[in-house]
This record gives C-alpha cells, structure tokens and sequence, in this order.
C-alpha cells in the first residue's frame, strides 16, 4: 500500500493523479491541499478521507471547516497548511501540482522529511533548482517527474544512466498557433489561446503552451532534473504529440517514449516508479496514425522559448523573473488588460531591467518574485 499527499489537488494535475488513486486499490491519500475551490475539495475529502486538507483562502478554509465536521478530517490554511500537508507523516510520495512558486517551501521541507517528490510544478525547478536537487541529493529522495515530456525523457533513460547523453530532444505540440507569424497574432483572443490542438490543461499552462514559454520552462526544468547544459537541450515540435520526447546518446542512438496524450500515464508511472501497471485507454494505431511529422520551432515569432534559453544563460536570478513577469502577463491576459503579444514583450523587459543575483536563496526569489510583479503593476 503507498500513500501519498497531494498540492493542487483540483487542478488539472491533481484530479487526474486522484482518477489514478480511484483506478488502483493500493493507494491511501493522507492529505490534500487546493487553493479556493472548496467545493471540489470537500468531494474530494469525502471520497478518500484524508486525514488532512488545506485550503490557501484562510476564509475559505473556515468554510470548509464547518461543511466537512462530519467527516474527521483536519482543515489547515494558508502557508502553514501547504507545509503540513508536504510534511505529513503518512505519506512517502508528495504530488506537487500546485501551480507557481508558491510550491517552493513545500517541496524544500518536504524533502527534509524525507518523502519522494513526484513533481509537477514547474516553478520549483525553474526558479530554485540550484537548491533542491543537491538537497534531493543529500537527503537521499527521488525527483520523479510528472510532466509527459519529462517523464518521457525520464523513461528513455531508463537503463542508459551510466552512458552519455549526446542531446535531449524535448518534444512540442506547437500550441494553436502553429505556423502563424508574429503579424497575425496581433488579435488573439483569451478563448483563441486557451483552444489546445492536444491536450486539455488548465488555463495558465495552456497560454504558456501557446506562447512556447511553457516549452521554455520544460527546457530549464530538464536542465536540473538531467544535468545537462542547455546547449545540449533541443527543442523539436511534433505537432501530434506523440512522441512525448527523445535521448540522444553519443553513438547517435535516440531512444523515445511514445504514447496518446493521457497526462495519467506520466502520473501513474512517478507513483509506481520503477513498475509498470495496466491502465485503462486508447493506445497507439500505428496503421491509422500513418505518419510523424517533425519541425524547428519558429522562435523569432514565439519570443518565449529563446527569451528562455537567455535566462538560462545569464541563471541566477534570472529565470525567476522570466517566470514571475509570465505568471503575471499571463494573469493580466486571462483577464484581458493587455494584448497577446505584450505577453512576452513584458518577459523581456523585466529580463532587461533586472541586476541578476548569482545564487539567490528561497527569500531571494521570492524578493525578485515581488520586485517583478510591483514593476509590472507600475507600468
């Protein structure tokens, strides 16, 4: 029996890994943890009992309190909440899928305490990787990716760990606006944005998607999960998402992972790691498939993924103000105060304003993190 704990759980991430839960029998949830969405949380709390929940809204939590006394599980609220629920007892695999750097803390202290981390959350990566993954190191715990692409390379390396990686091949639907050019994306809409050839994510992840600022944060994310340089991370768009990813060695063998665009493939195998089980859906008609096609992503229209590459390049500091300038252009889009294309027009200014820190601590990031939002907002 394992059991696990889950951030973000009424996300996107965390309903599907609670759909993996409800498909096998030898999985306990001992805590859970959302942002506001109490209403889901509370139908989430009286299908799997945990022993704990947290909710970010301190209001929202007292709710919550009062609808759920029957059931005896404990409600926690705020930072101190996300933090009880990292560090339960119970549980040996965390699932961070909360989404932003609001994860940080929560997967440093659950490290400490010993549990495996089946990551989901991009930010923790991006911004404070310099941190965690020697921690992880020292601390004797696994970082399991959750991301398709990740975990596609995770899988691909499988066996191949002693060997040298030539080149990672991280694979790209190409969003909605595949092919476009910079002129015709002057008038996009949120709901043009939010239409994602492939898969159905949230709303945040899925305008990442269509900017490349998404593929962006995968390649900074692969480079600490695989420690390679970010000269040795290609980007290739497969527009059927198919091929999920690639190694390259350096006899010039790749080796891919393929599969249908089912986000519970890579969530069920970091539970089960290094298992394999059944599970439930379509798969792969190579006869009806026919064929795959391969492009070079167009990165002069879609700035977020070489702006990416740049903050990589210049590290420090510097890919938490690509990732907080995204988060709030993003929030700001979504919300329909600025145009698509300021999106990333406001990464790069922030980047260009910006004095990098060389190894910036958590309070550092979260310092910049502020500092990004406050010039955005004083535009």
């Amino acid at each position: 029996m394992k059991t696990i704990a889950i951030l973000g759980s009424t996300g996107s991430i965390g309903t599907q890994t609670l759909e993996v839960v409800r498909e096998n029998k030898d999985i306990e949830v001992a805590a859970l943890a959302a942002g506001s969405n109490i209403t889901l949380l509370e139908q989430q709390i009286r299908e799997f009992r945990p022993k704990l929940a947290a909710v970010w809204d301190g209001q929202k939590a007292k709710e919550l309190e009062q609808r759920i006394s029957d059931t005896g599980t404990e409600i926690a609220a705020g930072m101190d909440g996300l933090l009880a629920v990292a560090c339960i007892p119970e549980a040996e695999i965390l699932v961070t899928a909360i989404v932003g750097m609001i994860g940080i803390r929560p997967t440093i202290e659950a490290i400490k305490a010993g549990k495996n981390i089946a990551l989901a959350n991009k930010e923790t990566l991006v911004t404070a990787g310099h941190i965690i993954m020697p921690l992880a190191k020292e601390c004797g715990v696994s970082i399991l990716p959750v991301d398709s692409e990740h975990s596609a390379i995770f899988q691909s390396l499988n066996g191949e760990r002693h060997n040298r990686i030539a080149k990672i091949l991280l694979t790209a639907s190409g969003g909605p606006f595949r092919g476009r050019k910079r002129e015709e994306l002057k008038d996009i809409q949120v709901e043009d944005a939010l239409k994602h050839p492939n898969w159905a994510m949230g709303q945040k992840i899925t305008i990442d998607s269509s900017t490349l600022v998404n593929k962006g944060l995968e390649v900074m994310e692969a480079k600490w999960l695989f420690d390679v340089n970010p000269d040795r991370i290609q980007v290739v768009v497969q527009p059927q998402s198919i091929i999920h990813s690639m190694v390259e060695y350096e006899d010039g063998a790749v080796i891919a992972q393929l599969g249908t665009p089912d986000m519970k493939l890579p969530i069920q195998y970091a539970l089960y790691y290094p298992n394999r089980r059944f599970l439930p859906g379509d798969r792969l008609d190579f006869w009806k498939l026919s064929q795959i096609t391969f492009e070079k992503p167009d990165t002069d229209t879609f700035r977020g993924l070489a702006l990416a590459y740049r903050a990589m390049q210049e590290g420090g500091s510097m890919p938490t103000v690509y990732n907080a300038a995204n988060e709030k252009a993003v929030s700001l889009f979504l919300n329909r105060k600025i145009g698509y294309l300021e999106i990333t027009e406001m990464i790069e200014r922030c980047m260009d304003g910006h004095n990098v820190i060389s190894s910036p601590s958590v309070d550092d990031i979260l310092a910049v993190e502020r500092e990004v939002y406050q010039r955005i907002e004083s535009r």
